[in-house]
């Protein structure tokens, strides 16, 4: 049996009769996630079905018995047109002398732009990689078992380091951080400590597309969008906010909170000061919670507050009454140090509630001690981060700016931004139709055709086609030049790519990649791990 307009057969997991197909895979609008869109719509298929979803009864015999629902459910957000992005990069990954043709990785928002501060540093203090003390061997001591509170050094080092990063005009006390394996178990712990099953937080669009997996799948958390236009700047007004929270009460979801991205992840923005205001007075009226996720705080490089600057939720609500319990921040080392690898993160909260149960949550996602002694020696060195600041600032401002500037001259804008590891670029014009399909198309053409992965809006849940999110920072200059001249031969030639020589130059001989079959897709996306998110933070 073939879906209407289709041209591969459709299999669930595991080959299963078409029927079953997760209903995240089917009709636009009635798809596993939220905004006129499904999380896994059907990018080499027309087809418009409506299928069962697998988190509903209906759906045992699809599993077979061999797990829970729970787990097979597609809310977790891999079949995203964000993650198969990150596949077909997988497939074939650019490399300057192997595969010079190869796709470009441009949706990872990583920064591998000051690796070399830290390694110096590494070089110059060897007891610290070393595991030693004052020369002396402490393997013994930090291979026992540690307290999930964390070692208290390491604590006081990243309490003050998290001061530091908003100009000391927070203090952070280390009583009230709790530690997690990255910034995504600090958001899930969150929500599985602030809302029941079925209740919801609100999240202003576009937004981070893992989100959908941190918060929701295995907490029973919605989401519900704050509808957000690029007619100003897509930020938050206090007459969004108010049509999301009466929209989630006419779907019956009670509203436990409001989570933002600040720096905002995908915009690259940061929230000004009445945003903030707007956003306190009113998880204040309406009683709930407000979570600021501020694990680019490092990146932004505005060279003053009146032309920007980052504000943190915890400075924004100082002098206020009755507010402190409510606000809580998530932050993370792998944006500002690039250290995603080492799975550090935190929340901070002054809700002694919350800390108690978010402390008795960190036992499933601990940081390693031998991480958390390498970090206290490398935040306690204050002459060391204070360096670290403003020269990995400074880097992420040239090569922001080498980005813009590469863009403006081939035709293409970028939503004005002071701030991450990628702009929120408008490719609208491009578009075949002012449409998500048009999006998906161009889309492909740009991953397919041009080599670049790059994230499209409808991953973000922007409710405008057109946007995609393109990172920078994870590349050396050279390769970003290449990507840059590979859009430029693509919108000079029309939207469609000539492709580059053995050498990465742009030149006459047109290659394309081949596009999997949707059901090989499917298959292979149900062995995939979930390193290909960003967010391994």
């Amino acid at each position: 049996m073939e879906g209407r307009g289709c041209n591969d057969m459709l299999v669930c997991h595991h080959g299963v009769h078409p029927s079953l197909v997760p209903q995240a895979m089917g009709r636009l609008g009635k798809g596993g996630g939220t905004g006129p869109y499904p999380l896994g719509e059907l990018l080499f298929c027309s087809a418009m079905c409506t299928h069962i979803n697998p988190c509903s009864p209906d759906a045992n015999t699809l599993w077979h018995g061999v797990v829970r629902r729970k787990a097979a459910c597609n809310t977790h957000g891999q079949d995203s047109s964000y993650f198969l992005g990150w596949q077909e990069y997988e497939k074939n990954p650019y490399d300057p002398k192997t595969n010079p043709s190869g796709i470009i990785q441009m949706g990872l928002a990583e920064n591998q732009l000051s690796f070399d501060l830290i390694e110096t540093w590494l070089e110059l203090h060897p007891d610290a990689l070393g595991l030693r003390r004052d020369g002396t061997l402490v393997f013994r001591e930090l291979a026992l078992f540690q307290d999930y509170h964390g070692l208290p050094e390491f604590k006081k080092a990243l309490a003050d380091f998290m001061g530091e990063l908003r100009g000391n005009k927070v203090k952070f006390d280390s009583s009230k951080l709790v530690l997690t394996a990255g910034s995504t178990s600090a958001n899930e712990t969150l929500m599985f400590c602030l809302a029941e099953p079925g209740e919801a937080f609100l999240l202003p669009t576009p937004y981070y597309p893992g989100f959908d997996r941190d918060l929701k799948w295995r907490t029973g958390a919605e989401i519900v969008p704050i509808h957000c236009s690029s007619s100003n700047g897509f930020r938050i007004t206090k007459s969004a906010l108010e049509k999301a929270y009466q929209q989630a009460r006419k779907q019956n979801l009670r509203v436990k909170g409001v989570l933002v991205t600040n720096p905002s992840n995908p915009l690259g923005t940061t929230l000004n000061r009445s945003e903030l205001d707007t956003l306190i007075d009113f998880v204040v009226a309406k009683g709930i919670h407000l979570i600021g996720d501020e694990i680019y705080s490092g990146t932004n490089f505005a060279d003053s507050p009146s032309s920007g600057g980052f504000i943190s939720v915890l400075e924004a609500m100082q002098g206020r009454q009755n507010v402190s319990d409510r606000i809580h921040v998530v932050y993370s080392l792998s944006k500002d140090l690039g250290l995603p690898g080492f799975r550090v993160g935190a929340i901070y909260s002054n809700n002694e509630a919350v800390v108690a149960a978010a402390t008795k949550m960190s036992s499933f996602g601990l940081v390693s001690s031998q991480t958390q002694y390498l970090l206290a020696a490398l935040l306690s060195d204050k002459e060391f981060t204070r360096k670290y600041v403003s020269e990995n600032r400074r880097r992420i401002k040239e090569r922001h700016g080498r980005l813009v500037e590469g863009l403006r001259r081939i035709g293409i804008d970028c939503l004005k931004s002071d701030s991450g590891l990628f702009c929120w670029v408008d490719m609208r014009h491009l578009l075949s139709s002012n449409s998500f399909r048009g999006e998906m198309e161009l889309w492909k053409k740009i991953v397919y055709e041009v080599g670049l992965n790059i994230s499209p809006g409808s991953s973000c849940h922007c409710d405008e086609p057109g946007w995609f999110r393109v990172c920078f920072a994870n590349m050396s200059a050279a390769t970003l030049d290449l990507a840059l001249r590979r859009v430029e031969d693509f919108v000079v030639s029309g939207g469609h790519s000539s492709g580059d020589d053995d050498n990465g130059r742009s030149g006459r001989r047109r290659y394309r990649i081949k596009k999997p079959s949707f059901a090989r897709w499917m298959l292979s996306l149900s062995s995939s791990s979930d390193r290909r998110s960003e967010r391994g933070c």
